[in-house]
């Protein structure tokens, strides 16, 4: 079947049977819907930036024991921000304090940017695919992971973080569209307003860069597929329609919430702007607000609480991270669902030849 698609240098370059990422979701997808995913055709993908380098090493191994096909280890490439006054931010937080009975605290992962540990893990495990949000690493520990055979993603939001990535040795680029669930990879600055949907971005970014691109935000069936290789995509990134498989790890209110709630940017559950479903703390204080410290450190103010809560079986606290897409996933089995999906963009293509 690959043999179809109009645009083989993402099957070229990963080795996949379709040009379908599963992206990379942290605290939503893990071993069991990446292994799915690899089995219906995928590239598979594990989100590692909240994962120790032994758990990274572990996941990789459960999924190599399960199936057979190329692996992406997703990393975020962030600068740590220095400690921030978080006082305002706790005094935000403290009727949800004394209504959950908790004191301020960090009791959850932090999001940490890749370091050398990390890269050792990835050296040890050699995945065919790295990819990276917010950047990529410094110069050493990129020229490491290039050096072991991995082909290396870079997420961009605009032409100009496409054409630094490249110009930095990304073999692929990933154009990320407003529509994406989960945090906005922009990294190079500028007013978050200006941020523009897949169908005005990918194709600027197809048309400044050489190597391929991959279209992501809002495509959650075989027509979004098509569309995007017909603004030049050579593969697409997915999340919000996996999110719907029953692969995936999130809570049974998010998954009902995704097809149909509206999603919108917030800042309040890690201090960076990333799309979901509203929950109780964002529908009560507001989407984005000033006094939540820098990414990733309003989490920690905000861990006991998530815990608490969820303890009760409430789920309003944490990330309900979503694309716009949700009222066209389908709660198929991941594995089925990547091969609906391939099988849905190559019809709509043929139907257009």
């Amino acid at each position: 079947m690959s043999g179809r698609w109009p645009d083989q240098r993402f099957l070229a370059l990963t080795g996949a049977e379709h040009p379908i990422v599963q992206a990379p979701m942290a605290g939503a997808a893990g071993a069991t819907l990446c292994v799915a995913a690899i089995k219906g055709g995928a590239l598979g993908s594990l989100p590692c930036g909240m994962l120790s380098p032994e758990e990274v090493q572990a996941q990789v191994a459960e999924v190599r024991a399960a199936a057979d096909g190329p692996i992406n280890l997703n990393f975020f490439c962030h600068t740590m921000p220095a400690a921030a006054d978080d006082t305002a931010w706790r005094a935000l937080l403290a009727p949800y304090y004394e209504e959950y009975g908790v004191e301020a605290g960090n009791v959850g992962a932090m999001r940490l940017p890749f370091d050398e540990a990390m890269c050792a893990a990835v050296e040890a495990v050699r995945p065919e695919v790295v990819s990276f949000h917010f950047g990529l690493p410094a110069g050493p520990l990129l020229a490491r992971v290039k050096g072991m055979g991995a082909i290396v993603l870079g997420n961009a939001t605009t032409v100009e973080e496409a054409r630094w990535l490249e110009a930095r040795g990304a073999d692929a680029i990933i154009a990320q569209g407003f529509e994406a669930g989960g945090h906005t990879g922009r990294f190079l600055g500028g007013d978050p307003a200006e941020a523009l949907g897949l169908f005005a971005l990918l194709p600027q970014v197809v048309d400044a860069v050489s190597v391929p691109v991959i279209a992501a935000g809002g495509i959650a069936d075989g027509r979004g597929i098509a569309a995007a290789f017909a603004l030049g995509a050579s593969g697409v990134q997915i999340g919000t329609a996996y999110l719907a498989c029953p692969e995936s790890a999130i809570s049974g209110s998010h998954r009902a919430a995704i097809a149909t709630e509206p999603t919108l940017f917030t800042n309040l559950l890690t201090g960076g702007l990333a799309r979901g479903v509203a929950g109780r703390l964002v529908r009560e204080l507001g989407p984005v607000r000033d006094e939540a410290p820098p990414y990733p450190l309003a989490a920690a103010a905000l861990a006991p609480i998530r815990k608490a809560a969820e303890a009760r079986g409430e789920y309003g606290f944490g990330p309900l991270w979503a694309g716009q897409a949700g009222p066209l996933v389908r709660a198929l089995p991941a594995e089925d669902l990547t091969r609906t999906l391939a099988a849905e963009a190559l019809a709509a293509m043929a139907r257009l030849a």
